[in-house]
């Protein structure tokens, strides 16, 4: 009976136990945390997020509507509109410092990469970020900022396919139909290249390039988002925002670097002064586009780290995406660029993949809530050792 007593004693003390850590898990969640059953959401999680997203759709929809600006006023240096995509970056120093200094702020732990192996990441990441926006800069140059943009919705397909060779992402008939129509929608924007307005004194061979350039630049970003989950998961293990930062400012430094080598071995820079001295609309207005270029690029920058931060690579590239229908929206009211039957049909076809990539990752989300769920409710196993 003593036995029994006992054995039964331990049952409950073991159940209160695992019964404390489910709730003290529940509680560490930031989205979501548990009060007599009923599931109370994080307000505060939200408003953060909703914060970076608009930071995100703001800061790409002006950058891509300035950079556009800067070539139609007369600028044609591709090496100054690739610097000053990442020569912003000296903004996020403040941040940096800040959080640095933090007394909460996470330590890498003593079996972190070595410096020598950061600083082979940090060069690697800002010679993919270089070439990345040279190629979005040729693109800029030689589409209509609304063909472009349509374009950049293809990253989401590329983030499929870089997701699963890469991140061990499993390619479900969804995603597989996001590339489909994607690819469908691009195709379409290649072939109306004769009715797009805007760059029209730009040749076919010329649209080509930038047709080609912005593919091109749309895998290196989804390939960058890749790379940057690769090396929070298996090279530096740790997700602290300052961590985050580091990986954001130091690649940008280093393509900053790569821009300015290149600005002078091209010879580009001699024509800075005169390229100042024409644009259309003065000298102030030519360093002011520049200057604000950069600095909306950071301020899209800083929503792609926050939403990194607080959900993932993966949701940072899906509100990316999200934006691009906005682009020639905007573009047609200040660019006063065209917006034709095929260039719509190519609109709907986009968004179309994009919400079939969505609705997969819904049900991810479910199908793990649920297996979860299912764990956290078994039965915890008690075994009683017989002497």
């Amino acid at each position: 009976m003593e036995a029994a007593s006992e054995v039964n004693h331990q049952n409950r003390a073991m159940e209160t136990e695992s019964s404390s850590n489910k709730g003290d898990e529940d509680t560490a969640n930031p989205a979501i945390a548990t009060n007599d059953g009923q599931k109370r959401i994080d307000y505060k999680w939200w408003i953060r997020v909703f914060i970076y997203i608009f930071l995100m759709l703001v800061g790409q929809t002006a950058a891509t509507i300035l950079g556009s600006l800067y070539y139609d006023k007369g600028g044609n240096s591709t090496w100054m509109a690739t610097l000053v995509q990442s020569a912003g970056f000296p903004i996020l120093i403040p941040i940096m410092i800040y959080f640095s200094r933090s007394k909460t702020a996470p330590r890498l732990s003593s079996t972190g990469p070595s410096f020598h192996y950061l600083a082979l990441l940090y060069i690697a990441i800002g010679l993919l970020v270089a070439s990345d926006n040279m190629m979005y800069s040729y693109g800029l140059l030689y589409l209509p900022v609304s063909t472009y943009s349509l374009l950049c919705a293809t990253q989401l397909a590329f983030n499929a396919v870089f997701s699963y060779l890469l991140n061990a992402q499993k390619f479900t008939i969804l995603i597989f139909n996001s590339v489909i129509i994607l690819t469908i929608s691009a195709v379409l924007l290649a072939v109306n290249s004769d009715s797009d307005g805007g760059n029209t004194n730009v040749s076919k061979g010329k649209y080509a390039i930038g047709f080609l350039c912005t593919l091109g630049a749309s895998a290196g970003y989804s390939l960058y988002l890749s790379v940057n989950q690769i090396a929070f998961e298996k090279v530096i293990k740790s997700k602290s925002f300052i961590t985050i930062l580091n990986l954001q400012f130091y690649p940008n430094f280093v393509a900053t670097i790569g821009c300015v080598v290149g600005l002078f071995a091209s010879g580009q820079w001699r024509g800075l002064t005169a390229e100042m001295r024409n644009y259309e609309e003065g000298t102030a207005s030519y360093v002011l586009t520049l200057v604000w270029i950069a600095l909306t690029w950071m301020i899209a920058t800083t929503g792609i780290l926050g939403l990194i931060f607080e959900v993932s690579s993966l949701f940072s590239n899906v509100i990316s995406t999200l934006g691009l229908p906005l682009i020639p929206v905007f573009a047609v009211v200040f660019l006063h660029n065209t917006m034709n039957g095929v260039k719509v049909i190519s609109l709907v076809l986009a968004l179309w993949g994009f919400f079939s990539y969505i609705y997969q990752n819904y049900l991810d989300d479910v199908k793990g809530k649920r297996a979860k769920a299912i764990l956290n409710n078994a039965p915890e196993a008690v075994v009683v050792e017989i002497c």
